[in-house]
């Protein structure tokens, strides 16, 4: 199976999305931090190799593309956005990999998936679009991987609606993420966003 490294090198290959979409709240998920989340998912945890995984909001495709790589069974890739799912054929072409891709609102995916590996909108712009997210994934998976804006508040907040869900959170791993400028308001060439992934366990 592959190991950590040799994932992030795999990764850091694949294309970013032509352009973001701040309606969408896109940003790109870096190769280092994508190889992370799966690490924890897989050599922690044991929740890829074999396993039916969806990647919502899967914009370039990194955690669906690297899911694969570590002998998912089956994968599927959802985005709104109909250019971000022509950036992961291409990407699947690079890696080698198939992944199952649906252009639609995330509603369009039903049950039947052991895990969600995903990078959700923060719900910055879009307030409770996160959360909302997080309902849909914890409706269709056992386990759900997802990455969010660090903080304690954050924490009691997402704990409490995870809850709410019928679910718990059984992880949080701290993780910083390296945001490149994307955007006519970013300053700086690259942003570090201190970020919490969370493993969350359908009760």
């Amino acid at each position: 199976m592959m190991r950590l490294r040799r994932l992030e090198l795999a990764l850091s290959k694949l294309k970013r999305p032509r352009a973001y979409k701040l309606e969408f709240e896109q940003y790109t998920l870096d190769a280092k931090s994508a190889a992370r989340i799966l690490y924890y998912a897989e050599f922690v945890h044991g929740d890829i190799f074999g396993k039916r995984v969806a990647d919502i909001g899967c914009g370039s495709g990194i955690l669906a593309i690297g899911a694969c790589l570590l002998g998912a069974k089956e994968v599927v890739g959802i985005d709104i956005d109909r250019d971000c799912i022509e950036v992961v054929r291409e990407n699947c072409a690079i890696a080698g990999c198939s992944v199952e891709l649906v252009i639609g609102d995330i509603e369009a995916l039903t049950k039947g998936f052991n895990v969600v590996v995903m990078n959700p909108p923060f719900g910055t712009w879009h307030r409770g679009l996160d959360v909302r997210f997080l309902q849909k994934a914890v409706e269709i998976a056992d386990v759900v991987y997802s990455l969010h804006k660090q903080s304690l508040r954050s924490r009691e907040f997402l704990s409490k609606k995870v809850e709410q869900m019928g679910a718990r959170v059984d992880k949080v791993y701290p993780i910083d993420v390296v945001l490149p400028h994307v955007y006519e308001f970013h300053e700086k060439a690259k942003y570090v966003v201190r970020a919490d992934l969370y493993r969350i366990c359908r009760s």
